[in-house]
C-alpha cells in the first residue's frame, strides 16, 4: 500500500520570516475490521500490514491464537456503494471449529490512534482469556544495558517518522537485544497489532522468549496486547498507567516505564532485569 505519507500546502514562520511550502504528513484512514463477514471494529491507522494489524487485533481479543486459527484476510471488494474498493474494510476468516469467544460478540467497538480500546477494565478477562499466558522458561535475562540501549534502536527504525515526525512505533527484540520486527503507525496499539498479527501469520506465537518496546506510554491495552501473545516483557519510554502495573503484576508481566537513557523505573516483574546490588558499606 502507497498511502503511508501524503502531502499538504502549510505556512512556515521561522524568525518572523513567512514562507509556504509542502510538509509531509502521515496518512490516517478508519478501518474497518469485520469477522467472518460480520462487522467488528473500526480503528484509525496509518494504511500499510492491514492484514497484520486484523489478524493482531483478533489475537488481543482472544479469537486467534495460532496460525492454524486462521483461514483468511482479504479486503472487502465494493466496499462502497459504488462497487469501488477502498481497502479501508478488511474481512478475517477463521477457521472451521474455531469458537468465537463472547468478549468479541458482546460489542462492536470503534478504536482511536491514541487509546485504543479505552474502558476495558477487567483484569480477569485477560488472565483467563489468553492462550498464550506468559510462560518463558528459563526465565528470560536481560540487563539494565541492553533495555537502555532500545529506545534509541527503536528510534533508529522508524523510517516514516524521519519524514513526517508523526508516528508511533513498536519493535520486537529478542533477549540478545537483536531487532526481530518493527513497525510504525499513527497509534501505539495498532502497531504492536502490526506485529503480533505477523507473528502469527508467520507461526511464531506464542513471543515467549521476546521483548516489546513502544514509544509513549504503556497503556493497560498494550499490556494486555503484550500478555495475550505471551511476551514476557513490555518497555516504553514513558509513564505506564496504574491499570497496566495492575495487570502486569497479575500475569507475570515484566513492565518497564521512563526507559530513557540509562534511567527506567521497573513496575513488575524485576526479577528478569538482572540487578547488581550495591556492596554493603563497611
Amino acid at each position: 500500500m502507497g498511502r503511508v505519507t501524503e502531502r499538504r500546502k502549510v505556512v512556515r514562520i521561522r524568525d518572523g520570516v513567512v514562507s509556504s511550502r509542502p510538509d509531509t504528513l502521515v496518512t490516517e484512514e478508519p478501518l474497518e475490521i469485520r469477522l467472518n463477514g460480520e462487522p467488528l471494529a473500526i480503528t484509525m491507522r496509518t494504511p500499510g500490514d492491514d492484514f497484520a494489524l486484523a489478524v493482531g487485533f483478533l489475537v488481543s481479543e482472544g479469537v486467534l491464537a495460532t496460525a492454524a486459527d486462521l483461514r483468511n484476510v482479504l479486503y472487502c471488494a465494493g466496499a462502497r456503494a459504488d462497487g469501488v474498493n477502498t481497502y479501508n474494510v478488511v474481512d478475517v476468516q477463521t477457521a472451521p471449529g474455531v469458537v468465537i469467544p463472547d468478549i468479541t460478540l458482546q460489542r462492536n467497538v470503534y478504536t482511536t490512534s491514541s487509546c485504543g480500546l479505552c474502558g476495558k477494565a477487567s483484569l480477569d478477562a485477560v488472565r483467563t482469556t489468553t492462550r498464550h499466558p506468559v510462560a518463558d522458561s528459563p526465565p528470560l535475562r536481560v540487563t539494565p544495558e541492553l533495555l537502555a540501549s532500545l529506545p534509541d534502536r527503536l528510534r533508529a527504525s522508524q523510517r516514516v517518522f524521519d519524514r513526517t515526525g508523526g508516528l508511533h512505533a513498536a519493535a520486537l527484540f529478542d533477549e540478545d537485544g537483536e531487532l526481530l520486527d518493527v513497525r510504525e503507525d499513527v497509534g501505539r496499539h495498532n502497531a504492536v497489532d502490526k506485529l503480533i498479527g505477523r507473528a502469527l501469520q508467520s507461526g511464531n506465537l506464542p513471543l515467549s522468549r521476546t521483548v516489546l518496546m513502544v514509544s509513549g506510554r504503556a497503556s493497560f491495552e498494550l499490556a494486555q496486547k503484550a500478555v495475550m501473545a505471551g511476551i514476557p516483557l513490555l518497555a516504553a519510554v514513558s509513564a505506564p498507567s496504574s491499570l497496566a502495573v495492575d495487570l502486569a503484576a497479575e500475569t507475570g508481566l515484566t513492565l518497564v516505564g521512563f526507559l530513557r537513557g540509562s534511567s527506567m523505573n521497573v513496575y513488575a516483574g524485576e526479577d528478569r532485569v538482572t540487578l547488581r546490588v550495591p556492596a554493603a558499606q563497611g
